[in-house]
């Protein structure tokens, strides 16, 4: 993709969005920015743009003089190289789509820009927020490669905000550690997960479900909703809030890698729910593994 007219990011006006591919280059415009006072504001992806993704792009165009859209497919967070090879790649769409809500910055590195010869640093982050849930299904080398990527790119742009979405709670959690661990002074903007009309969590890989596995992707949603209810009708026993979500994964053929009361800070198990929880689920449907999650408080406050 050749890169675009160079156009001056911090005016009032932006009629295009400016293609970066080296890091030399997004400095020198993220700069001029940051020189006239200008809050910035990065909202990293891998590419495959969805509604949850322009969902963060306008969130940070409304709180930001300048946004910075990362494009790049992370290699270091996949354990299968299936997987990755898999995932899908549109750069050209993905451009249009990010200017259309409200980005000034495209930023498509390749994985030699990010990861040049002789890289030999890994961010670690060890223990429940990496080893747990997706760390034990995916390994924890997974939320190292999410760290490590995610340091890089703070490095590159040193925003002011950086915007995560909900749908990867975890993800949220470990970038949330990483932010007071290391001192950055970067402010992490969690948005509510965007979802289908029929509630099925927005995701890149949701376009790889084809047939009833679909419908069967909706046992993700399903187990949430009995979680809710169950809390909502006064259940407190952790236990027998996982055990109705789980049945109602079952109940549409979907049998779970695994359903979790956890404590939204900490990831720890949660025994008694008698304080805000976050109910997480996974589960391979067909060709693809899904993640959701819901914020659940016994008073009735959900997200």
């Amino acid at each position: 993709m050749g890169r675009l007219a160079p156009l001056d990011v911090c005016s009032v006006t932006i009629v295009a969005v400016q293609v970066v591919q080296s890091v030399s280059d997004l400095r020198v415009l993220v700069a001029r920015a940051r020189r006239d006072g200008g809050k910035i504001g990065l909202v990293p992806t891998m590419g495959s743009l969805h509604d949850g993704h322009l969902s963060l792009i306008r969130r940070a165009a409304a709180e930001c003089d300048l946004v910075v859209v990362s494009i790049f497919v992370n290699p270091t967070q996949f354990n299968d190289l299936a997987d990755l090879e898999a995932y899908p790649r549109d750069e050209d769409r993905d451009v249009a789509l990010a200017h259309d809500a409200g980005a000034h910055i495209a930023f498509l590195p390749a994985v030699e820009e990010v990861y040049p010869a002789g890289f030999s640093t890994t961010v670690r982050i060890e223990g429940p927020l990496t080893e747990t849930l997706e760390g034990a299904t995916r390994g924890p080398a997974h939320f190292w490669g999410v760290a490590t990527v995610v340091t890089k790119l703070f490095a590159m742009v040193q925003p002011d905000a950086a915007y995560f979405g909900q749908k990867d709670a975890q993800q949220c959690v470990v970038v949330r550690r990483l932010i007071a661990d290391l001192n950055l002074p970067i402010d992490l903007v969690v948005c509510p997960t965007a979802r289908e009309p029929d509630g099925l969590a927005m995701s890149s890989r949701n376009v790889r479900l084809r047939g009833c596995d679909r419908e069967r992707a909706l046992a993700l949603v399903d187990a949430l909703h009995a979680a809710e209810s169950a809390i909502a009708d006064g259940e407190t026993d952790a236990h027998a809030v996982i055990a109705g979500a789980t049945k109602a994964m079952l109940s549409r053929g979907v049998t779970p890698e695994y359903v979790a009361v956890v404590d939204p800070g900490t990831l720890a198990p949660v025994t008694l729910v008698d304080h805000q929880v976050l109910v997480v689920v996974a589960a391979p449907v067909g060709p693809v593994r899904l993640i959701d999650n819901m914020l659940i408080d016994p008073s009735g406050s959900v997200t």
